[in-house]
């Protein structure tokens, strides 16, 4: 099954490389993937658009152009509501599975009790996605043919980066509905920028971010409500030299978010975050590189 899953998943994930890198920027799409497996959609009670809600449909396409830009872009091909990287590995929720769960599972974090583990279960407005519990073997099986060799991956990619420039940022990006639901229709931001509260990299990343967005045109705000996920949170080391961002870009910028479809300011957008990336691309490498120590 295990083999069956990978072959049609061809490839689950992918490194797009620029001809010529010209920089220590990496983009990252990890909730964009919208193959879904025969299997998975067999076993779900809900069909594949409201499936769907959970994706951050063609984030991926919108910073795709930075590639041309000597930027590498890592994307996913399997939905997020199959299996979330942007979680802990293990965070999962016993009460959906037959069988024993690892001892070292996550079962009680806040995101397991909202339904939003690394094998979620719900999408939407709290919508179940399976109507029985689903075998423990295969939640593992996404985890072990999936998860793991996609931040293996990254980790190879940043690894690499760092290598090369001394330093590596990761912008991790991600889409949000236009408003928070029937409780809160107040419009959102155009983008909300996470740093951990600037702790996942040096200010001058996220404060260039923020100026090129802001002189674009957008509204931007920082940490609230997203104060960036698992990946910005693990992989941001600013005293190593490795920084991380988190991207929650307003649906409503760039596609129909009821049908699923691109809009006609897509274009627009999809330029202005390939702007966004020069600007990071001509900071100083030594604002970004290993902090020395203060006797130094």
């Amino acid at each position: 099954m295990a083999d069956n899953l990978v072959a049609e998943l061809d490839p689950p994930f992918e490194v797009l490389e620029p001809a010529e890198w010209r920089g220590p920027i990496v983009f990252n799409s990890p909730h964009s993937g919208r193959v879904y497996p025969a299997g998975f959609l067999a076993a779900a009670r809900l069909d594949i658009s409201t499936l769907r809600r959970s994706e951050d449909s063609f984030v991926d396409e919108l910073i795709v152009g930075t590639v041309r830009r000597g930027h590498p872009v890592m994307r996913a091909h399997f939905p997020r509501c199959y299996v979330d990287v942007n979680r802990e590995p293990y965070e999962l929720d016993p009460r959906m599975f037959d069988g024993r769960l690892p001892s070292f599972a996550n079962t009680r974090s806040m995101r397991v009790a909202g339904g939003l583990g690394t094998v979620a279960r719900v999408v939407g407005d709290s919508q179940e996605i399976y109507d029985q519990r689903i075998p423990v073997e295969d939640a593992l099986r996404r985890i072990e043919n999936l998860y793991k060799p996609y931040h293996r991956a990254l980790r190879r990619l940043l690894t690499r980066v760092h290598r090369d420039f001394g330093a590596a940022v990761l912008v991790d990006c991600h889409s949000m509905p236009s408003s928070a639901g029937s409780k809160d229709e107040r419009h959102r931001a155009d983008i909300v920028l996470g740093d951990r509260y600037g702790t996942s990299c040096v200010g001058i990343v996220s404060e260039t971010i923020e100026t090129t967005l802001r002189g674009l045109g957008y509204a931007v705000s920082r940490n609230k409500p997203y104060a960036g996920g698992f990946i910005t949170e693990h992989y941001g080391n600013p005293a190593a030299g490795v920084h991380s961002i988190q991207l929650e870009i307003n649906r409503a910028l760039y596609m129909d978010e009821r049908r699923y479809e691109r809009s006609s300011t897509f274009a627009r957008l999809a330029g202005d975050l390939i702007a966004m990336a020069d600007e990071l691309a001509a900071l100083p490498i030594d604002e970004l590189r290993p902090y020395r120590a203060a006797a130094e």
